[in-house]
């Protein structure tokens, strides 16, 4: 987006305000190696509306112009339209779906996502949860803490990866790092995408429950937006099949989680792997006891270099912005 003539700020001897919303699970890192650059207004400390958090940190709305935040924040346009000078958001993560882009575009502020060089780290993940729940692995790891490794299994063995029909919906920089491993473990790759990828072999479905219908597996890591949500339905569940496993990377309203649990509680799919969920921080307690589900906290990107290379980006966009250069935004794919 380009920036308006709004966005020109004169230099100040006195600490930048920055808003932190969320907050960011790298702030206390990000404060620690920049608190002489800025000062951060922590609304997440408080628990009165903002307006009456700014008012009571005597901080003018119109002062602030830079916001940093984590997705479980929602940075609606109400808090837009109380920021006047409002230029530039930094999100840690990939996803922007906790953010009012239209509202952002309408005022000409910049949305700037530092989460999408995660995307290896998020890959692996996704991998992780499959391989877990193909072997069974948790599952497994609380039967020998329970019993002890001589006790016959109660539940069924494990299966390979080779051979199997993974369908990837959202073949964005996520999607491809998690084809290039699942075919080194020898699986069929297809896919489903806002759009068909030029020079990619792998055969494109525009149908999900299509996808489903052929697939093994369904992992998904697209963006969350109204074309999405709920883009795995009971339909597709349904189609994927009674053997079939989930595993979500992306966001969890991509799934209807009530769904998920009726078909996972009836018998309708195979299994579950989910690092993200509908209504974060809160899990559905029907999946707890489940062996065929494996769950992660949002916890795909949280590596200690991946926080590293969060604080390292996030520092240098405020820091472009504040010194008046350009800013190279990430694009965001699926």
């Amino acid at each position: 987006m380009a920036m308006t003539d709004k966005h020109n700020h004169n230099d100040n001897k006195e600490l930048q305000p920055l808003l932190v919303l969320g907050p960011p699970l790298v702030f206390p890192i990000f404060e620690a190696q920049n608190f002489h650059n800025y000062r951060f207004l922590k609304a997440f400390s408080s628990q009165l509306p903002l307006h009456q958090f700014l008012t009571k940190q005597n901080v003018d709305p119109s002062s602030i112009q830079v916001i940093l935040c984590n997705p479980h924040q929602q940075v609606s346009a109400d808090v837009i339209r109380l920021l006047p000078s409002l230029c530039i958001i930094v999100t840690t993560s990939a996803g922007t779906d906790h953010i009012d882009l239209a509202e952002c575009s309408c005022h000409g502020i910049q949305v700037v996502s530092i989460g999408g060089d995660q995307a290896e780290d998020v890959a692996d993940m996704a991998m992780g949860l499959l391989i877990d729940l193909m072997w069974k692995i948790s599952a497994a790891d609380r039967h020998v803490r329970k019993w002890g490794p001589s006790m016959p299994l109660n539940f069924s063995f494990g299966s390979k990866l080779k051979g199997k029909q993974v369908g990837i919906v959202g073949l964005g920089k996520i999607g491809r790092e998690v084809a290039k491993r699942l075919e080194v473990f020898g699986c069929r790759i297809m896919y489903n995408s806002r759009n068909q990828k030029p020079f990619v072999s792998y055969p494109f479905y525009s149908n999900v429950v299509e996808l489903a219908g052929i697939s093994d597996v369904l992992v998904l890591c697209c963006a969350l937006n109204e074309q999405t949500r709920h883009i795995i339905n009971r339909e597709v569940m349904l189609a994927l099949g009674k053997d079939g496993i989930i595993v979500n990377v992306g966001r969890g309203a991509l799934i209807d989680e009530k769904e998920l649990v009726r078909c996972l509680m009836e018998g309708e799919i195979g299994g579950a792997g989910l690092d993200v969920f509908e209504n974060e921080p809160n899990v559905p307690k029907e999946l707890i006891p489940l062996d065929n589900v494996v769950l992660s906290p949002h916890a795909a990107s949280l590596t200690s270099d991946g926080f590293t290379e969060i604080c390292e980006l996030a520092a240098e966009a405020v820091e472009v912005f504040f010194s008046s250069k350009l800013l190279n935004t990430p694009v965001l794919d699926d």
